[in-house]
């Protein structure tokens, strides 16, 4: 007769224990009890779901559809997590900052790093196809001080409401993209064309499934930045145009009161002017 094994074996009622026993032994730091919270809550859906084996696959089909549909050029991983409300949930809470002070939102999935750098006036629309729009703006602190030389980096839709990465073969390279930096008095310019309101993409895994699921998949129109400035709490965010009819349903729950301005209709196309504030690095360092 074979000696016995004490332990528990693998069931419905104690799935999730028998997952967590096996990190037991390991230091308290965040990667297994982030797992242990992960398996637990997982197991529970499955047990209120109680998916069949081919339900399970049409899952995982849907997770590998989305790593193949992600390149250099698409992150569709970052798309499921901002129409999810994750992304807007981890900045939530990692970017308090003191009332007066520019709100954080998410960073979304058409960034690049590589954007060309401009002197203050340029143009980044390099197709010219829109109407025009001049941006403008200050960056100060929470004194009203201005920040000289601060950093500022924008990337927006064009006015069909597609990125430069999202039509690489219509589109320049690097169209509606590009890094100033403040003048003296903490101000920058620069012209570009409005950008539209869009739907999210719906050809890839993620957008056809909330499509399915009934979910809205627009954002109203808008521009990303980032500001960064030494000794200052970085800033990336949005600024929505407060015309669109859109406002109350962004897909990624960016939009915030702070955020919305007013694009003026002028003899020339449009002009759009904001302020940045800065709240200075808790650490004291640099940014």
């Amino acid at each position: 007769m074979q000696a016995g094994n004490s332990a528990p074996g693998f069931s419905e009622s104690n799935s999730a224990d028998i997952f967590a026993q096996r990190l037991a032994s390991t230091e308290l730091k965040p990667l297994p009890q982030i797992l242990t919270a992960a398996v637990q809550h997982l197991h529970a859906l499955i047990k209120e779901f109680r998916p069949t084996p081919e339900d399970w696959k049409r899952v995982i089909a849907f997770l590998t559809e989305v790593g193949h549909a992600c390149d250099e050029r698409r992150q569709e991983w970052v798309l499921l997590s901002d129409l999810l409300g994750a992304s807007a949930l981890v900045e939530e809470i990692n970017s308090r900052r003191p009332k007066g002070a520019t709100p954080n939102t998410v960073r979304g999935p058409f960034y690049r790093k590589d954007a060309p750098q401009y002197p203050l006036g340029a143009s980044i629309s390099l197709d010219g196809a829109g109407e025009p729009l001049l941006v403008s703006g200050h960056v100060h602190d929470l004194d009203g001080h201005p920040i000289p030389g601060a950093v500022i980096e924008t990337w927006q839709a064009n006015a069909l409401g597609f990125y430069e990465n999202q039509q690489p073969d219509m589109q320049p390279e690097f169209n509606l993209r590009g890094i100033f930096k403040a003048d003296q008095d903490g101000g920058f310019r620069y012209s570009t064309v409005r950008p539209s309101g869009y739907g999210v993409p719906d050809d890839g895994p993620v957008g056809m499934l909330l499509k399915q699921a009934g979910y809205p998949l627009r954002r109203p129109a808008h521009l990303h930045f980032i500001i960064k400035a030494p000794g200052f709490e970085p800033i990336t965010t949005h600024i929505y145009d407060a015309n669109d009819p859109h406002l109350d349903e962004d897909a990624i729950f960016g939009v915030k009161q702070d955020l919305v301005y007013d694009f003026e209709q002028t003899d020339s196309g449009w002009k759009a002017d904001m302020t940045f504030v800065m709240a200075r690095s808790r650490n004291g360092g640099r940014s």
